[in-house]
């Protein structure tokens, strides 16, 4: 039996199929405006599962997923704020077909605030599997729920953005529009710094961290690696956490 025969036999029904069975088998689907044009966004009774841009999306689903697709009346609750804020806190998202691992990383870099990035060790020790750099990169670069799982926040320690779901030039698209400002993280990278550290407050941060941004030139200094700053008397910042994304 086709996917398409079997929706059309519960259509076919007498009496109403039980209540939450169609939502068993099937998924809804809405488009929607996103950051970086229109999206598509499938979503089941657990929470938002498959996000996709672009054409193919019904067939990318099944094949992924294996399941067929159904129009939805309306969006999944708090999903066009979180589109529009960056930030989805509030969204219930379905990644039950992912293994612990993959749910780690997501949860991980979901973490990641606007407007700021962490390198892919970040997440990897974050997580408690330090070792595991590229498999966290394998991990984001199938991450189902991009946006709503900001993976486009995880970036290379050379100041480059990356690969990303919907390429490395949406990628790039997204963090200006956050602020990031990614010149400034090739030059630091390019020098070979990669945590900046007050004198004044005697933390150190990852460079795109707020805290970061606030130290003035006279008061900031940069470090290749962690040991460096500890070594000169400074602490990790409580808010960015570099302790979690060691680098040389």
């Amino acid at each position: 039996m086709t996917e398409d025969r079997l929706l059309a036999g519960l259509a076919a029904l007498a009496a109403d199929a039980p209540e939450g069975l169609l939502d068993r088998i099937a998924a809804r689907w809405v488009s929607v405006a996103g950051p970086i044009g229109e999206l598509r966004v499938a979503f089941t009774g657990h929470g938002v599962a498959y996000v996709h841009s672009g054409p193919g999306f019904a067939a990318a689903f099944r094949e992924r997923f294996g399941r067929p697709l159904l129009p939805a009346a309306r969006p999944p609750a708090g999903l066009l704020p979180a589109l529009r804020a960056g930030r989805a806190p509030r969204v219930r998202l379905d990644l039950r077909g992912l293994s612990d691992f993959q749910r780690d990383v997501l949860e991980a870099a979901r973490t990641i605030p606007r407007g700021e990035v962490r390198p892919y060790s970040w997440i990897a020790a974050r997580i408690g599997r330090p070792k595991a750099v590229r498999a966290v990169g394998t991990a984001l670069a199938n991450n189902p729920v991009p946006l709503l799982v900001p993976c486009h926040r995880v970036t290379r320690s050379d100041g480059v953005a990356g690969d990303y779901v919907f390429g490395p030039a949406a990628k790039e698209r997204l963090l200006l529009a956050e602020g990031v400002d990614l010149e400034r993280l090739r030059r630091l990278a390019g020098e070979r710094v990669f945590y900046l550290a007050s004198d004044t407050t005697g933390v150190v941060c990852f460079p795109t961290c707020h805290n970061a941004r606030r130290i003035t030139p006279a008061h900031r200094h940069g470090f290749r690696t962690l040991a460096q700053a500890r070594a000169a008397g400074y602490r990790p910042c409580r808010t960015c956490r570099p302790a979690q994304g060691l680098v040389g």
